[in-house]
């Protein structure tokens, strides 16, 4: 008969270490009570392999009248244990020691202070007598779920009248499921039925274990009163005893209860792009451009240029003018990087925010299950109070780099609308000294002419025409820069934007589904 037969694929080391990790990814996220136990499984294990690995503390756990206590006197072959018929005799557990040296640590960490050594050949056996788990003082039941925790090896002892009881199998063997390596069921006092009743007990019995998840869990029918398979137990416990592995895969199977009870839902690792994120995060662009105004933005981008170039290339004699007119994007506050003054979001735009939040959270936490869906949903959303200063800082930065900047041509322009001024002036002079000439009857000067008009007049009303041209040739050429501005600022703004969506908002979320990956690949590791 096998029972620890099952070898790990991971070591032992390997899985508390996974649990460990898996619960502190967990903090937050599932149950504090989860959290806790299995925190409390690592800290217990690493009690547990610092004591004697050469002694195995073997349990025998029963309800009232199961005959568990005359079991311990016929295996120790004493009668340390006293034995009732229809009320709790064993208040507290105690403990029968084969090759006892050693043993008195782990022992005290079982906090078994009645101990007895006995003469044997199963040398490193601690045989425990634990009070009845239907008792009905609490301190009973309270000693035997503290030892069932921690002993290396359960042996469960039932009787025919009581072996059916919902007590035992709902509240101990169902919860033992993954225990099955470490554990050895007794149908006792077969003594007291006819034989052809037993073999009907015990296909009864191993149909409830199976109902239990306990399927192949060694169970063998005993009398202690007539010694009937007491030999074949203690054969049995004398080869897991040699073997000396029964803590560790106890231990195991704690790993694998705990990292059970963590996740109830351990799906795959989540890896690569999520299903719908593209399309929902370029939804939620969108949505934060129009609450941070870059259309309005843009279009004081156009504006701006078209006001700065005709400021700047203007007919130098009506361009003053042009100076009067506050800078659409300085009016905006949106020049050298200062705080700006944009209309607050309405609430229509301050919605769809909201709504693109929400569907980034939903895409996100699609391929995961509760509640770290919740989690992966309320990361996208943590930083969302962030967003209106960095959007405000996005578009302050994108409006001061680059886009409001002067081309060369304004300048050359400027020069040109200069020298059309002073061809004007030198026209003006000219005419002005003829006047004068003539008004004081002085000689008059002779005057070169352009076919039949005279030069001055030609250099006067030639450079007003000049200037006049050269504006209205700039503005055309300042619409069309203000247009490329346009179409610069709103891609270098779109880039911000994707850059804050991607920070503030996807990257918590996907940060948040990582965490859920790790989780999900330590408690793979933990239970395998």
């Amino acid at each position: 008969m096998k029972l620890l037969g099952r070898k790990a694929e991971v070591s032992l080391d390997d899985r508390l270490e996974a649990l460990a990790e898996a619960a502190d990814l967990a903090e937050g996220r599932l149950g504090q009570e989860a959290v806790d136990h299995a925190r409390a499984v690592v800290a217990r294990a690493g009690v547990r392999r610092g004591l004697s690995v050469d002694h195995t503390a073997v349990a025998l756990a029963g309800a009232t009248g199961s005959g568990k206590s005359s079991l311990f006197n016929a295996l120790s072959g004493t009668d340390l244990a006293t034995v009732g018929v229809t009320r709790p005799t064993t208040a507290k557990a105690q403990a029968a020691l084969w090759g006892a040296g050693g043993s008195g640590p782990l022992l005290d960490w079982l906090d078994v202070p009645l101990r007895h050594t006995v003469e044997g050949d199963a040398s490193g056996l601690i045989l425990l007598d634990l009070p009845d788990h239907d008792s009905i003082e609490l301190s009973h039941r309270g000693e035997v779920d503290r030892l069932v925790a921690v002993v290396d090896l359960l042996i469960w002892v039932l009787d025919p009248q009581k072996y059916a009881d919902a007590a035992v199998h709902e509240r101990y063997l169902r919860p033992l499921a993954r225990h099955r390596d470490v554990m050895v069921v007794v149908l006792n006092q077969v003594d007291r039925l006819p034989e052809r009743s037993v073999k009907r007990c015990l296909d009864d019995l191993r149909g409830l274990l199976a109902a239990d998840g306990l399927e192949g869990v060694p169970i063998l029918a005993v009398s202690a009163r007539t010694g009937q398979g007491v030999s074949e137990l203690r054969e049995l416990l004398g080869r897991e005893v040699s073997r000396r592995r029964a803590w560790s895969s106890r231990l195991a199977a704690d790993v694998a209860s705990a990292a059970a009870r963590l996740s109830a839902d351990p799906r795959p690792p989540v890896t690569g792009e999520v299903p719908q994120e593209a399309a929902v995060s370029r939804t939620l662009t969108r949505a934060l451009a129009q609450a941070a105004g870059v259309p309005v933005v843009v279009e004081a981008v156009a504006k701006s240029h078209r006001h700065r170039s005709v400021a700047a290339t203007g007919w130098p004699v009506t361009r003053w003018v042009r100076r009067l007119r506050p800078d659409p994007l300085r009016r905006l506050h949106l020049v050298k990087g200062a705080r700006s003054s944009l209309p607050a979001a309405t609430a229509v735009e301050v919605s769809a925010v909201d709504t693109a939040l929400r569907d980034v959270g939903a895409a996100t936490s699609a391929a995961v299950p509760e509640p770290w869906a919740t989690a992966v949903r309320h990361a996208a959303r943590s930083r969302s109070g962030e967003l209106t200063d960095a959007l405000d800082r996005t578009v302050a930065a994108a409006t001061s780099g680059g886009v409001s900047g002067s081309p060369r041509w304004w300048r050359l322009a400027g020069t040109a609308q200069w020298l059309t001024v002073a061809v004007m002036a030198v026209g003006a002079i000219w005419l002005l000294v003829r006047f004068a000439m003539n008004y004081l009857m002085l000689p008059e000067l002779p005057t070169p002419t352009v076919g039949r008009a005279p030069w001055p007049t030609v250099l006067l009303l030639g450079g007003a025409l000049a200037g006049v041209l050269i504006a209205l040739l700039c503005r055309v050429f300042a619409w069309i820069g203000g247009r490329r501005r346009a179409r610069s600022a709103a891609r270098i703004l779109r880039t911000g934007i994707e850059r804050v969506a991607r920070e503030l908002v996807v990257t918590p979320a996907r940060e948040e589904l990582a965490r859920y990956a790790r989780f999900a690949d330590r408690i793979t590791r933990a239970a395998s």
